[in-house]
């Protein structure tokens, strides 16, 4: 059974269906722990699920890299097999991904490498195109550059805001998360092997 961390900022709309796709007998991974950089909405989910949390408040430290040993203890005391960064909108020190590559994994709202860094979306809009995507990397020490494990179009419609581009992305970044977690989980993809 594949052991799984799952960090977030936000609300947790991945984690919620992880969470969710986790609970079914036959799924060949367990969340044991959700961990956040600030107070998150999305600790409700892991409430729900009786998933202990950790809480690692990133304005709390002097530096970035002070913040990143931290998670990393906790990550430690937790042992997972795999860290799946989930909607988590803080960068890595490259220190802490080494520490767990290729063992850490993100989702993203475009398709990479098109429109990398925090604003995928309104940048996939600003740009005119016709269509954007999702994707879920492991994660490297730049920024959404990593090795590409899945993705997936999700056209651009006349009309689409922000918002609602990004509410037909989410379901398409749910369903590749979760295939990717299971595909490592039951040996279909070695995270290893993948450059």
């Amino acid at each position: 059974m594949l052991t799984v961390a799952v960090l977030i900022s936000g609300a947790g709309s991945n984690l919620r269906a992880l969470l969710e796709a986790a609970a079914e007998p036959d799924f060949p991974a367990r969340v044991i722990v959700v961990g956040a950089d600030r107070e998150a909405d999305g600790f409700q989910h892991a409430e729900d699920f009786n998933i202990p949390t950790i809480l690692v408040p990133w304005r709390e430290f002097d530096s970035r890299q002070e913040w990143a040993d931290e998670l990393d203890s906790q990550l430690r005391v937790w042992s997972p097999d795999l860290v799946v960064l989930s909607g988590l909108m803080r960068l890595l020190p490259a220190s802490l991904v080494a520490a767990w590559s290729p063992r850490i994994i993100n989702t993203h709202p475009a398709y990479l490498p098109e429109f990398p860094g925090a604003h995928g979306v309104r940048d996939a809009l600003a740009a005119g195109v016709t269509q954007t995507g999702a994707s879920v990397i492991i994660v490297d020490d730049g920024v959404d550059s990593g090795p590409i494990l899945a993705q997936e179009r999700v056209p651009v419609l006349p009309g689409d805001d922000e918002h609602a581009l990004h509410e037909r992305i989410k379901p398409v970044e749910r369903r590749l998360l979760i295939d990717v977690v299971r595909r490592i989980a039951s040996g279909d993809l070695d995270l290893t092997a993948v450059r």
